[in-house]
């Protein structure tokens, strides 16, 4: 694992894992995943590890999917495929169901792929500058890989993040369940890290079981089986553009790099 781009820590029974490209507001690469995977791999795997705090340093939780090398040659639609399926998809669904409770503290700009990195969280707090967006549809793909939009936000909420890539903030996110509490910029960090050892308190067994209670209820309504099916949707997106351009779609490109920019003054 790379720790210049993931850190990790443990604060007693608590592991930390730190998003730390602040600079790029910790847009992701494929590399970036891969190491972030791997913290959640060792966070797992410690048995003293009761609960898994995922944060990130700087302004941002995170920019999304680094676009920066996105207007190069692109791979087949075989290996792209495959490889959202693994890292995108697959990692998340996997974060998704480790079974230990898990928190995501998000502050500044949580965009498309940065949804992909909270939303598999058990519990997420807000500091009161975030916001989400998922702005995607300027480039003729109609949400990122891991769509749970409609799971998080309901059906119509869903709509309007996808069809007008307009920002929900920690407020109306709260307001709507999509986060548990939004607490001051200046706190975000302790608020995260005391609920975590509260949590980490109680019985590991119990606490598994709980999760596993939700999780099962979202699954038996769905919940996998429709992420999968529109996971191949999202793919027709990358096909359409293929036919008619290459991938990506060069006259939304731009759209798209300045949509996933964080706004002037914010970093």
């Amino acid at each position: 694992m790379s720790e210049d781009q993931i850190l990790y820590r443990t604060v007693g029974a608590v592991a930390v894992i730190t998003l730390n490209r602040p600079q790029a507001a910790n847009a992701q690469s494929l590399a970036f995943l891969d190491d972030l995977d791997a913290a959640w791999s060792r966070a797992e795997e410690d048995d003293d590890v009761r609960v898994v705090l995922l944060n990130a340093n700087g302004k941002h939780f995170s920019a999304g999917h680094d676009l920066s090398g996105v207007d190069q040659a692109p791979p087949s639609l075989g290996r792209m495929y495959a490889q959202e399926a693994k890292r995108y998809l697959g990692y998340s669904l996997k974060w998704r169901n480790v079974p230990k409770p898990t928190i995501a503290a998000v502050q500044g700009a949580c965009i498309a792929a940065g949804l992909m990195l909270c939303w598999p969280c058990d519990l997420i707090i807000a500091a009161d500058n975030a916001y989400f967006s998922d702005p995607v549809v300027n480039m003729g793909i109609g949400g990122v890989e891991y769509h749970g939009h409609t799971w998080e936000l309901g059906a119509r909420k869903a709509k309007e993040l996808l069809f007008t890539g307009r920002r929900v903030s920690a407020q109306d996110a709260e307001r709507i369940g999509m986060v548990n509490s939004v607490v001051p910029l200046d706190r975000l960090q302790q608020e995260a890290l005391d609920l975590a050892e509260e949590i980490a308190q109680k019985d590991p067994f119990a606490l598994r079981q709980a999760k596993r209670a939700v999780n099962q209820t979202l699954d038996v309504q769905g919940f996998q089986t429709a992420l999968q099916a529109v996971f191949d949707v999202h793919q027709t997106g990358h096909g359409h553009w293929y036919s008619l351009l290459g991938f990506p779609a060069m006259a939304g490109l731009d759209s798209m790099k300045k949509a996933s920019r964080p706004a002037v003054g914010e970093g």
